[in-house]
């Protein structure tokens, strides 16, 4: 499969991104710097996520999209996906896998909110989840089957599997998930689709 991948350079990208490439998959990867050795199946562009042409030639002939970017106290993700849904839907192309964070999965604490809202979350500072949130609700409203995989706490480390899903919740009781197991989840989505048009908690 050709995919196009934003967020190559991150911690869950640079892990997903050595599943692709052992896959089998093609892979065009957009960064801001040359951080990505070149190897086979993959072709690096540099540019900006932000700049609506370098994501429309990141997307060009892909068959699906994976977004692993990341908040850093900025806006790029909330900038840059409008950009990828517009790029996608002038191609025909559907698919595509971002990750997320469990503060935008719906509250147990509080019904009709999200975790950052109705006080699941112990994090006192929300923008992240802002930002993700608004990604999310442009893919909520796009036409595009899209999945957000939303792990809680991601410390560094393998995948070790035995990680419970949960559509739209985090897991009862779910505390950390690795990048590895992150990674290695929203690789098997790409194939398998079970969570087409939702979010998914991800935790141990």
């Amino acid at each position: 499969m050709k995919i196009a991948m934003f967020g190559a350079t991150g911690r869950v990208g640079q892990q997903w991104l050595k599943r692709a490439l052992a896959g089998g998959h093609e892979v065009k990867a957009l960064v801001r710097t040359k951080k990505l050795e070149p190897l086979p199946g993959i072709e690096v562009l540099l540019g900006d996520v932000r700049n609506a042409e370098d994501v429309e030639r990141t997307i060009e002939g892909a068959e699906a999209v994976f977004c692993a970017l990341g908040t850093d106290r900025t806006t790029t993700l909330s900038q840059a996906m409008p950009l990828i849904i517009n790029a996608m839907e002038k191609r025909g192309i559907s698919r595509i896998i971002t990750i997320g964070t469990a503060g935008i999965l719906n509250s147990r604490l509080t019904p009709g909110v999200l975790r950052y809202q109705g006080g699941d979350s112990n994090r006192k500072l929300t923008f992240s989840a802002e930002e993700h949130e608004k990604a999310f609700r442009l893919l909520e409203n796009s036409g595009l089957d899209w999945t957000v995989v939303c792990p809680t706490y991601l410390p560094d480390g393998e995948a070790r599997g035995n990680y419970r899903t949960e559509k739209d919740f985090l897991p009862e009781g779910g505390r950390e998930i690795t990048v590895g197991d992150t990674a290695e989840f929203a690789y098997s989505e790409l194939e398998q689709a079970a969570f087409l048009k939702s979010r998914v908690g991800l935790a141990y």
